[in-house]
């Protein structure tokens, strides 16, 4: 078995202009933060972001990294709405697709069979098909005729997700108590990387419930050891979300951090870490 292990920067080295970046994660829970910031760090722009939104999405947005995003929603949890995507959003004329929550799971399951969509009734009968005219309809081919809106696949040139364990070869366990979608995006994509808690043995790996190594090997393509690297966002059991410092986050455009959140070095973001706690 491959040796997979990398660095957050060799990562973001993947990305080129224009390409779709999937996010796992689940609004300021389990998000691959640290990932997110080398992006931030990197070259890259232009990106299609494809997430169920939290400050990953308001940091990529108030970076100026993002081209269209493709969401369910963006919030901070005990903050509704994240602000620097409202921002982005209302300031900024950033390309969006507004999609039910469970038309987005429809489209990474698409993209994760090598569909080129599925069928589905959610989003029926509301504005999300008014919001994006590029949706379609298809009809049941069976007796019922019955028409269903046909969710396009998500298909992902690079997937980042984070866990709580992971082996040097790509298979990863979540402790906590949602897997959330990041199989799906990892299935989803091109290439998927994994970042870590801690790195552990695939001896050690396998003790515990098997439904929760949520990721194998086939899965991945690079693993990255990074404690604390969902940080600000929770990674339960091994910590919860940092409220002061997410409250700092949301209050950056005025409290002078947003310069420092969006441009500056790994070693600056936890000099900010220390000030705020």
């Amino acid at each position: 078995m491959r040796d997979k292990q990398c660095t957050a920067e060799e990562v973001a080295a993947e990305l080129r202009d224009g390409m779709t970046l999937g996010i796992g994660g689940w609004g300021s829970r389990r998000k691959p933060m640290a990932l997110v910031r080398a992006i931030l760090r990197s070259p890259v722009k232009n990106l299609r972001v494809v997430s169920y939104g939290g400050p990953d999405v308001g940091l990529l947005c108030a970076a100026g990294k993002v081209r269209e995003l493709v969401f369910g929603f963006v919030t901070l949890d005990s903050i509704p709405y994240d602000p620097l995507f409202r921002k982005a959003r209302e300031q900024e004329g950033l390309a969006v697709r507004e999609w039910d929550e469970g038309m987005f799971y429809a489209g990474l399951q698409a993209a994760a069979q090598r569909l080129p969509f599925l069928p589905i009734r959610a989003g029926l009968g509301s504005d999300v098909p008014r919001n994006d005219p590029a949706l379609r309809t298809v009809r049941s081919p069976y007796g019922d005729g019955e028409e269903l809106l046909a969710v396009p696949a998500l298909e992902l040139d690079v997937a980042l997700v984070h866990l709580n364990r992971a082996d040097k070869h790509g298979n990863a366990r979540y402790l906590g108590p949602d897997p959330y979608f990041d199989d799906l995006f990892c299935l989803a994509a091109k290439k998927r990387f994994v970042s870590c808690e801690r790195l552990v043995s695939t001896a050690e790996l396998a003790e515990g419930a098997p439904q929760t190594l949520l990721c194998n090997r086939t899965m991945v393509d690079g693993v990255v050891e990074i404690p604390r690297g969902a940080h600000f966002t929770s990674c339960a059991p091994d910590y919860g979300r940092d409220e002061k410092f997410q409250r700092a986050y949301a209050d950056a455009p005025q409290n002078g951090l947003l310069s420092r959140l969006v441009s500056g070095s790994e070693q600056d973001y936890q000099a900010v870490v220390q000030e705020v706690s």
